[in-house]
């Protein structure tokens, strides 16, 4: 029993949970996941080639070529809410386009309190079902074939 819930915890733990963050000017360097909010005129230049109404772009920074970033696009979000998920491909966005950029990073506090919730509910389950089980066995009868038997009649 101990087993599964130390598995548990380490499955859920390995999952976590990753938040956007500022970089507040901080250069990032390539290979980082990042997002970038689109402006106005960005939507406007980038709708032919990735759809309209694009709020913000996701991915992984390839690099930098002059002032335009190359991104292996992961995810586009909409501004009605939607999400368009992408295979990576790489696309270069002048950096007049984006305006903020954010950085993904691991949120301990999320992932600490997923994992608590996934533990305690599987230990929960763990427990119901070990007390669903108890009780003293010793005073179960085999099935009998017949009323007649039962009574004590041959």
């Amino acid at each position: 029993m101990f087993r599964s819930l130390a598995v548990a915890a380490l499955g859920a733990l390995l999952v976590g949970c990753y938040t956007l963050q500022p970089t507040r000017g901080a250069p990032v360097e390539p290979g980082t996941q990042v997002a970038f909010d689109v402006t106005d005129g960005g939507r406007a230049a980038l709708a032919p080639s990735m759809g309209p109404e694009i709020l913000q772009i996701e991915g992984r920074l390839v690099g930098r070529e002059g002032d335009d970033y190359v991104l292996a696009v992961s995810a586009i979000r909409t501004i009605r809410g939607g999400e368009q998920v992408w295979a990576g491909e790489q696309v270069r966005i002048k950096s007049e386009y984006v305006g903020p950029a954010y950085v993904r990073r691991f949120d301990t506090t999320r992932s600490v309190a997923v994992g608590g919730t996934v533990v305690g509910g599987f230990a929960a389950f763990l427990v119901t079902r070990a007390l669903r089980g108890a009780g003293d066995s010793s005073d179960r009868r085999s099935p009998s074939d017949s009323a007649n038997t039962q009574r004590g009649r041959p």
